[in-house]
């Protein structure tokens, strides 16, 4: 087994991808007039400055001596604009969970233990769920020949993928654990720095069975191969992190081995302000001598998802929820609040097609009678998003609050022993056919509750 390259080729433009025409504040419209003069400055010297600002930097550019220098000025600085206007909006305003804490301290404490919160992480003892001692440290691999081996030393967490050649020559490929990923309620995977770019290591951590597995993706991780090439694109980050920062603005949506800023804007886990938008000046006004008093003069420095019409509602959860889509703006384009149309084209299957316990929550949900018949009914009317929230009873009661338990047809047989099991039979855990794992001819799928709310016949309460 060669060891990977330790260079990757990155993708230096936005793919042809239009900037779209919308009403702007006096500064964006400074900007967009500035880069149209650099643009029309540069065609005006002859040369085709559209296409060059697409291009890698370096690239060789087609020029008369005398404009030479004149033309590579404009074109960095058309560069410059034209990046600004592409990249996603700084992490400005922002100020982190602990500056909830005055205020919402019961929230903020409960919300660190949920699984968004904890979607992404630095590793630590705390953090990695894997087991690092000698014994349950190795993973063998359908290829008799290569392992996998987990270790933990005072530098860090390492996985290293050891080829034996022969009897007296092995190969080995090591890299560090940087950023786990999941909460490590079903799962973690993990991720390593190659230079600016992020990439996903081979090996990863099933809770349900206790024990390292290849990574899921039968395609990209196939039993007995040792792949550190899959690169983590913003799309992957958008759902797994709050804010993040990438080096190659021209890149255009799912590129990969894009460059992130390890230091700048990247912050782990869905905190607070993902969904309820930027906190400094919701923070201000209470800080003021002079508070306000009313809740409209209140909600219009902060974002109250559960406030928002129900489309923007389900939007907000389809951006995570409602599998990956096609990208119609950068990653981190998307505000809660906004039409997420606008930014991501979410795949939606057919009236007969199966949806995915994982991949498709959101869809499963819209296809659901309970949904369709009520012009209210959300994500939030089952779940506090502020808290872990699996408690089957807690559930139960939502469902009651229109449902009478006497109707259900296996009342008559259990009476009231049902009344806090709808879930069981009404939203079952099945597995997920979008997240698979083989491990020496061993499949495994872990399983989700089916957000399809119907009557499962082949379901019965154990």
């Amino acid at each position: 087994m060669r060891k990977a390259k330790r260079r990757f080729k990155t993708q230096d433009r936005r793919d042809g991808m239009p900037l779209k025409a919308r009403l702007r504040p006096w500064k964006h419209s400074v900007l967009a007039w500035a880069t149209d003069g650099l643009l029309f400055a540069g065609l005006l010297w002859g040369s085709p400055l559209v296409e060059a600002a697409g291009t890698n930097a370096s690239a060789p550019v087609s020029m008369s001596k005398a404009a030479g220098s004149s033309l590579v000025v404009s074109q960095e600085i058309a560069r410059f604009f034209l990046a600004s206007a592409r990249a996603p909006k700084p992490w400005t305003n922002y100020v982190g969970d602990e500056a909830c804490l005055p205020c919402h301290q019961d929230k903020v404490i409960t919300y660190h233990q949920t699984a968004h919160y904890l979607a992404s992480s630095w590793p630590t003892k705390d953090t990695v769920r894997g087991s690092f001692t000698s014994g349950s440290n190795v993973l063998q691999t359908g290829n008799t020949n290569l392992l996998f081996k987990l270790d933990a030393t005072e530098k860090g967490f390492f996985q290293t993928a050891v080829e034996t050649i022969s009897s007296s020559e092995f190969t080995q490929h090591t890299e560090r654990i940087d950023i786990v990923f999941g909460s490590g309620r079903k799962g973690q995977t993990f991720l390593f720095w190659l230079g600016d770019s992020l990439y996903e290591l081979p090996v990863s951590y099933w809770v349900e069975r206790g024990t390292w597995m290849n990574s899921p993706n039968l395609q990209l991780y196939p039993d007995g191969t040792a792949n550190f090439t899959r690169a983590i694109t913003p799309r992957c980050l958008e759902c797994h992190v709050t804010s993040f920062a990438w080096l190659d603005p021209f890149a255009g949506p799912g590129s990969a081995g894009i460059r992130f800023s390890r230091y700048t804007n990247l912050v782990l886990g869905i905190t607070c302000e993902k969904c309820h938008g930027p906190g400094r000046d919701h923070i201000a006004r209470y800080r003021s001598s002079s508070p306000p008093i009313s809740a409209a003069a209140a909600a219009s420095a902060i974002i109250n998802p559960a406030r928002l019409p129900r489309d923007r509602q389900m939007d907000a959860c389809s951006l995570c929820h409602a599998g990956a889509g096609i990208e119609r703006s950068p990653a981190l384009s998307f505000n809660v609040g906004d039409v997420l149309s606008n930014h991501l084209e979410l795949q939606v299957p057919g009236p007969d097609a199966p949806v995915d316990v994982h991949g498709n929550q959101i869809q499963g949900l819209e296809r659901s009678r309970c949904f369709q018949s009520s012009p209210t009914m959300t994500c939030l009317t089952c779940h506090d998003v502020h808290a872990p929230h699996r408690d089957l009873k807690a559930f139960a009661a939502r469902c009651l609050t229109c449902h009478k338990v006497e109707r259900c047809g296996e009342f008559r047989k259990l009476g009231h022993a049902i009344d806090t099991q709808c879930a069981v039979c009404h939203m079952p855990v099945q597995p997920t056919d979008t997240v698979q794992s083989v491990t020496k001819g061993e499949r495994f799928q872990p399983k989700y509750c089916n957000h399809q709310i119907a009557i499962y016949r082949d379901v019965r309460l154990p």
